[in-house]
């Protein structure tokens, strides 16, 4: 039989339960039941790219008109350049044009000030990850949870390492195969999310994340409080928007 991705079968679509981020511990049993690490969501998410209406037209245009849509998109070589440090001290550009830029705009009302709040928000983990990792109340709520797996069959040292085991097969998969996988993607993260709930590995990760995030707050304090509040105003734009629309 002729092999095929799993996104063969993939709905398009997302129900609200899907579509809610999947972080380092995932506790949710019931959550897990159904869709194991969310294997099968991403093939839909890589579905949804794939067909997305927009590429499609544009793929459908002309060159000539290609150029025209894009230029539409982003503004071309005429749009303002966006540039923010980092705050490992890398610096991060992007282009702000076109119906791009004027959304951007209509969301957040400063483009440039969401760019660089966002960027600074996006990479303060870098600058505590390795305090989380060794903190002591962390590793051993950690500690708690692999010895819970082991009991359960799974030997792992932590929970990234369960979930990684679980994407060590090919991607072309028959039907048949693909339920294979899953049923054993589904047995581990369910075991997972369960020892997660017994050593309280997630509110200790919450926790100490936040301790270390408020060590960060005298220096970022500013761009934390920024990005809050943009991120409530584009919120409440979005919310304004998309009525009016449908």
């Amino acid at each position: 039989m002729r092999k095929k991705s799993f996104r063969f079968w993939a709905e398009k679509r997302l129900s609200l339960e899907e579509s809610r981020p999947v972080g380092y511990v995932q506790d949710d049993v019931d959550w897990a039941r159904s869709h194991g690490y969310g294997s099968r969501i991403m093939a839909k998410e890589d579905s949804a790219r794939l067909s997305n209406p927009n590429i499609a037209y544009r793929m459908s245009l002309s060159r000539s008109r290609q150029r025209a849509y894009d230029l539409a998109m982003d503004g071309g070589r005429d749009a303002v350049v966006l540039t923010s440090r980092t705050p490992s001290g890398g610096t991060i550009t992007k282009q702000s044009g076109g119906c791009v830029g004027q959304a951007e705009k209509t969301l957040y009302g400063d483009p440039a000030a969401w760019f660089r709040s966002d960027t600074t928000v996006s990479n303060l983990r870098p600058l505590y990850v390795s305090k989380l990792l060794h903190d002591k109340e962390f590793t051993s709520a950690v500690n708690a949870w692999s010895h819970c797996m082991s009991k359960a069959g799974h030997p792992f040292p932590d929970p990234d390492a369960a979930r990684q085991s679980t994407r060590e097969h090919s991607a072309e998969q028959t039907r048949a195969e693909e339920a294979r996988t899953f049923a054993h993607e589904t047995r581990i993260a369910v075991a997972d999310a369960t020892c997660a709930r017994l050593a309280s590995l997630r509110s200790i990760g919450e926790r100490r994340e936040a301790h270390y995030v408020g060590e960060l707050a005298g220096k970022y304090g500013p761009a934390l409080d920024a990005h809050r509040r943009m991120q409530r105003h584009a919120l409440t734009r979005a919310e304004r928007i998309v009525p009016a629309r449908t």
